[in-house]
């Protein structure tokens, strides 16, 4: 697909702006705007929204969210390198796309959006997930964001929407699915990047829940998965040994004391939860 909006292809950006991928910024751009826009259409009507993208380089998922009718983008871009393209694509687009140059873990984005808001972003392998997990676990819900969409690596991508027994479940899996519906929409093969990278990678969408799907306090939830997970392959008898009364709980939620935390779904989680927050150490 050669242009979207009258703007040259993204091979030709590129070499303009001499966009060279960092490997130390985690970059890995996405040159196909079919691609770009296949994902901003996954996620949904953007018409109405502010739709907030971290690390969007040389503007391939820029154009297509703007394309595709975003009311506003927002754009999150640390490496100042973009910033000439990503203003090319701004002057296209009056008025509907402000662009940042900044760290995305130190920014303040509510003073820039208005609600509703959607996050679409090709995330930066080397701080996607800690993102991820800040959008998650905000200290009151709804959060700031109607849903998530959002490239990862295909394992992380799996390791959001695994269910208990499968080999990636875990404390990411918890704390995703406790608050927002979670699907893989769509997979991507190395050669679609420039540079490849050496995995496939996915999109996940994420839709928050208007509340979480089974009570329990966010930080005693967060504090047990994250010691059930430490050591996974132990008994939770013994992960959570730091609770004086641990089997007397975990069998009160249902859970076998010998159980290890892999194999534990999220209602007995949030079960184990709410009675340490009631029966403190």
């Amino acid at each position: 697909m050669g242009t979207i909006d009258g703007l040259p292809p993204l091979r030709e950006v590129i070499a303009t702006h001499e966009l060279v991928a960092k490997r130390q910024l985690g970059q890995n751009f996405l040159l196909d705007l079919n691609l770009t826009a296949k994902i901003a259409r996954c996620a949904g009507d953007l018409a109405g929204a502010d739709v907030l993208e971290v690390g969007p380089g040389p503007g391939g998922l820029t154009r297509g969210l703007l394309a595709e009718g975003a009311r506003r983008v927002l754009a999150v871009e640390k490496d100042a390198r973009c910033l000439p393209a990503l203003a090319e694509i701004a002057a296209v687009y009056p008025g509907r796309l402000q662009v940042i140059n900044a760290d995305a873990l130190g920014l303040d984005v509510l003073a820039h959006l208005a609600p509703p808001v959607k996050v679409v972003s090709n995330l930066p392998y080397n701080v996607g997930t800690e993102l991820l997990i800040r959008w998650l676990t905000p200290a009151h819900w709804p959060p700031f964001w109607q849903s998530l969409t959002l490239m990862f690596q295909k394992e992380v991508a799996e390791r959001i929407v695994a269910k208990p027994g499968t080999d990636h479940y875990g404390r990411l899996a918890l704390l995703a699915q406790w608050r927002c519906d979670a699907r893989i929409v769509m997979t991507l093969p190395p050669e679609a990047f420039t540079p490849a990278p050496k995995v496939h990678s996915a999109v996940v969408q994420l839709t928050a829940l208007p509340t979480p799907r089974f009570p329990a306090d966010r930080r005693v939830l967060e504090r047990v998965v994250a010691a059930g997970f430490n050591q996974r392959r132990k008994m939770l008898r013994a992960s959570l040994k730091g609770h004086p009364r641990i089997e007397a709980l975990l069998e009160e939620a249902g859970i076998p004391p010998t159980e290890r935390a892999e194999r534990v779904g999220l209602e007995q989680f949030c079960h184990l939860a709410r009675l340490v927050a009631e029966r403190p150490a």
